[in-house]
C-alpha cells in the first residue's frame, strides 16, 4: 500500500461516492473503482460494499480508513517538520463571505499575536457547501461556517449570530421588523433547491409568510449590489451590517429574532499542531 493508495481509501470514506471521491481526487471515477478494487484483491479483505449509487465501509474498512488517516497525518506532519527551517508554517481557513469580517477582525489577530510565525491563509467560499468541500478536499484545515454540516466533520461551536433584513433606504417598515411583514415582500434569495434555500424555506414555513424571491442566485458577492440597486431587501448576518451601512442601505432586526451557531469545522482526522492551537484560541473568544 501506497500513499496514493491511502488517500484514495480516505476520499473514497469521506465521499460516500466513487464519482464524488474522483472529482476530489481530480481523476477519473473508472480509474479510481479500479484501484480500490485493486488494493482490496491485496490486501485480501472487502473496504467498501455498494449501496444503492453510493458505497459503505465495511467494519474491515473502518480499521483502514482510521489507520490511512493517521498515516496521512504523520506524513503531512513529517513534511511540515521538513519545511520549518525554510519557510515559515501555514495554516489554511475556509470561510464564507458573511463570516470572514468577523474572522479577519478578531479571531486571525488573536492568534497572531500568540502566534507570530504562523502565516494563515483564508481560502474564500461561496457558502457552506464551498467550505465542506475546501475540508474534505484538503485544501483547508479549519472551516469557519454556520452550522448544520455533515456528519463526517466534526463542529466546535463559538456563537450565535444574529440574521437581520438589509433594505433599500426609504422603505416604511418599523425596526425591528415582525416576521408578518416578510410576507409579500421582494427578497434576494439563493438558487431554489439548494441547501441554504431550503433552510430559508423552512424558516418563512415556521412563520406562515411567503416573500416573493426577487432575484434567486448564490454569488454572495452580488447581493448587497442587488439591494442598493431597489430591487429587494436581504437577509443577513448581524456581521455584514457595517458593509451594508456604508453602502448607504438600512438594517433592521427581526422579530422574533432569528439566529444561526457559527461554529470551526475540521475532518474526522487529528489536526496539525497549528490548527488546535487556533481551535484553543477561537474557542476562547468571538467570531462576532
Amino acid at each position: 500500500m501506497n500513499l496514493q493508495q491511502l488517500r484514495y481509501v480516505v476520499a473514497t470514506a469521506e465521499h460516500r461516492t466513487m464519482t464524488d471521491a474522483a472529482r476530489s481526487l481530480y481523476i477519473a471515477q473508472p480509474a479510481l473503482s479500479r484501484a480500490i478494487r485493486d488494493l482490496e484483491r491485496e490486501l485480501g479483505m472487502t473496504l467498501f460494499a455498494r449501496s444503492g449509487r453510493g458505497v459503505v465501509v465495511t467494519a474491515q474498512g473502518r480499521r483502514v480508513v482510521k489507520l490511512a488517516r493517521e498515516a496521512l497525518d504523520a506524513v503531512r506532519e513529517i513534511e511540515a517538520l521538513s519545511s520549518s527551517g525554510h519557510s515559515e508554517a501555514e495554516l489554511r481557513i475556509a470561510s464564507t463571505p458573511s463570516l470572514e469580517p468577523g474572522l479577519a477582525g478578531r479571531l486571525l489577530p488573536a492568534y497572531s499575536a500568540e502566534h507570530p510565525g504562523v502565516r494563515v491563509h483564508i481560502v474564500r467560499c461561496d457558502g457552506r457547501d464551498g467550505v465542506v468541500n475546501a475540508i474534505r478536499d484538503q485544501r483547508a484545515d479549519l472551516g469557519l461556517t454556520d452550522l448544520p454540516v455533515p456528519t463526517d466533520l466534526i463542529s466546535h461551536p463559538l456563537e450565535r449570530q444574529e440574521i437581520v433584513l438589509i433594505s433599500p433606504p426609504g422603505m416604511n417598515l418599523p425596526d425591528p421588523v415582525p416576521m408578518n411583514r416578510l410576507n409579500g415582500m421582494p427578497l434576494v434569495l439563493p438558487i431554489p433547491g439548494s441547501a441554504r434555500r431550503r433552510e430559508f424555506d423552512a424558516l418563512f414555513a415556521k412563520y406562515g409568510v411567503t416573500p416573493v424571491p426577487t432575484v434567486q442566485l448564490d454569488e454572495r458577492g452580488n447581493w448587497l449590489n442587488t439591494v442598493r440597486s431597489g430591487t429587494a431587501s436581504l437577509l443577513w448576518y448581524r456581521g455584514m451590517a457595517e458593509q451594508a451601512v456604508r453602502a448607504g442601505l438600512v438594517v433592521r432586526p427581526l422579530a422574533p429574532s432569528v439566529r444561526r451557531v457559527i461554529a470551526l469545522v475540521h475532518a474526522r482526522r487529528r489536526l496539525p499542531a497549528i490548527a488546535q492551537e487556533f481551535l484553543s484560541v477561537a474557542e476562547g473568544g468571538s467570531a462576532a
